[in-house]
Parts: structure tokens; sequence; C-alpha cells
């Protein structure tokens, strides 16, 4: 039986690279916290993430057959995040929706996040190089 890396390592690569994402979404939101109109955007991690680990087994095990009309193709469905718009807790005057604390939060608790996936897949790594070794 073979091993490949994708299989080794799970879904640590595609979270690093999510978490990645977020990171930069919820920087933007904070960064225009005080520009007039600016609406404050967000994904659901967890379903992205989903979405991303059935893409990558899909294409992986080659071409993917539709057994019904209904059923989406692969790559339907828009951008990869699908960012979503904030509904904002309390309406501001000039239309901005960005809640300064939510938004400091959710940055706060996404980078501890992302330090844990890297400590795991840091993890993961140096016990398939252990195996490699034979230690």
């Amino acid at each position: 039986m073979n091993i490949s890396i994708d299989n080794a390592l799970g879904a640590m690569p595609h979270a690093l690279s999510l978490r990645a994402e977020r990171t930069s979404v919820l920087a933007n939101n904070i960064a225009n916290a005080d520009t007039p109109g600016f609406k404050a955007r967000d994904f659901d991690f967890h379903q992205v993430l989903q979405q991303r680990q059935i893409q990558a087994e899909e294409s992986s095990q080659g071409s993917v057959k539709r057994t019904n009309a209904n059923h989406l193709a692969i790559g339907a469905g828009g951008s990869s995040t699908d960012l979503q718009y904030r509904n904002p807790l309390m309406a501001s005057l000039d239309g901005n929706s960005v809640d300064t604390q939510l938004e400091q939060a959710a940055f706060a608790e996404n980078s501890t996040q992302f330090l844990t996936a890297l400590r795991l897949l840091n993890g993961r790594i140096t016990g398939l190089m252990s195996a490699i070794k034979g230690e």
C-alpha cells in the first residue's frame, strides 16, 4: 500500500491555507473600521475546509462521474472561500458594518488556531521524518 504525502498530512495544509486567507479577510475588516459604507466580510471556515477536502479527494481520484443532472459539477459554486457579509449587531450611521471588538476577537482566535494547526502539521512532519529515518 502506497502512502501519499497528502494522506499522511491530512487536512492540515488546507487548514493552514484557509487560516491565512481568513487572517487577510479579518485584517481587511479591521483596517476599514472607519471607512464609511464598508461592509465587513468573513467565511465559514469549517464549510470551506470541508469543500476543499472533497475537491482534493475528487481530483486525486481522477474524473468524477455525476450520477444525476441535479448534482453540482466540480468547480461549480463560485469562489473557493465564498465571502459573506457580516450582519452588524448595531447599525452604524455611515453604513459601516465593522464591529472592531468582534473583528479583533475573531482575528485573535483565528491566529491561535493557525498556530495550533501549524504545530500539529510540524508534529506530523517530524513523525514522518522519524519513520523515514527508522527511528
